[in-house]
């Protein structure tokens, strides 16, 4: 894949590298991001996400961006290869691989794809994002789908993580209602603006997840242009799916289980029917102190 080295202008003088033109994903479907801090619950979020789009007859294809490929396990029930690793068994050679090979099938029609990621202490994120999409492209994986959700790994700090923003069309970001995760919110809000110099990535707006209340979220929300399009509190059924290898839809009903079904049917609603992107302002680090710090 041929990259060229440009200096937008993020205003921190960084070395971007732009996406080849020929690896954008195109055909009408819709390509969200979801980020947040490392434990918070992202690929819980993602897979549940994913099967409340395909409960709306949505076409739905989860891309797990993250070396403990464990995004898609409750969808398919197992942990499924990765990517990287099956491309390793063929020394590469991404025409000998088929369909089958490495995207596999969960709840509901849901198609599901783990990238992998490079050995600890080597090579980048950046780097197998963009072979996961320049595989599905080579077989026309993404022309039949309608949603595609990238559950991205923890904390961004570096371009290589960031790399799913060059593809999606909003960026969610789930957090707990703590100062530790609302910092590593502002973080991916800074990205986030830095990618909207050059791509097509704008704010979708923030998951409220494992927290009863949303003080703290809302303090930050009002403070920097974001908003919170769904809450799920700690509930017991959640944890219970993931242990279980299940999304929340496979779950026996119950008053709990229904309230999240309907939460996470409410928000596939909301961003199938359209999300006005937001133009939020991260803070900078002392400010955020000010801002939830205690005295």
């Amino acid at each position: 894949m041929t990259t060229t080295l440009t200096r937008p202008a993020d205003g921190d003088g960084s070395v971007q590298v732009q996406q080849d033109a020929s690896m954008r994903i195109e055909g009408g479907a819709l390509v969200i991001a979801v980020y947040g801090k490392g434990g918070i619950g992202k690929s819980t979020t993602s897979s549940n996400l994913s099967a409340a789009f395909s409960k709306l007859g949505k076409r739905v294809l989860q891309i797990g961006c993250d070396p403990k490929h464990d995004s898609t396990f409750t969808l398919t029930h197992r942990m499924v290869p990765t990517v990287i690793d099956i491309l390793e068994e063929v020394d590469f050679h991404s025409e000998e691989l088929r369909p089958e090979d490495f995207m596999f099938e969960g709840f509901n029609g849901v198609k599901c794809v783990e990238s992998g990621g490079p050995p600890a202490g080597t090579g980048c994120g950046g780097y197998v994002t963009g072979q996961t999409v320049k595989l599905l492209k080579e077989h026309h994986l993404l022309e039949d789908t309608d949603v595609v959700i990238f559950d991205v790994l923890g904390d961004v700090v570096c371009g290589g993580f960031a790399a799913p923003l060059q593809h999606a069309d909003y960026c969610l970001i789930v957090t707990a209602n703590d100062f530790d995760s609302i910092f590593a919110m502002n973080r991916i809000v800074a990205a986030i603006q830095a990618k909207a110099k050059n791509y097509k990535v704008r704010l979708g707006g923030v998951i409220a997840n494992r927290s009863a209340e949303t003080d703290q979220i809302d303090k930050f929300n009002q403070r920097t242009g974001l908003r919170t399009m769904a809450h799920f509190r700690n509930v017991d059924a959640i944890r219970r799916s993931r242990l279980k290898k299940c999304t929340i839809f496979e779950m026996d009903p119950s008053e709990d289980v229904l309230e999240v079904q309907n939460e996470y049917l409410a928000l596939a609603g909301r961003l199938i029917e359209s999300v006005k992107p937001l133009e939020a302002e991260p803070l900078k680090d002392r400010e955020i102190f000010d801002l939830l710090g205690f005295d």
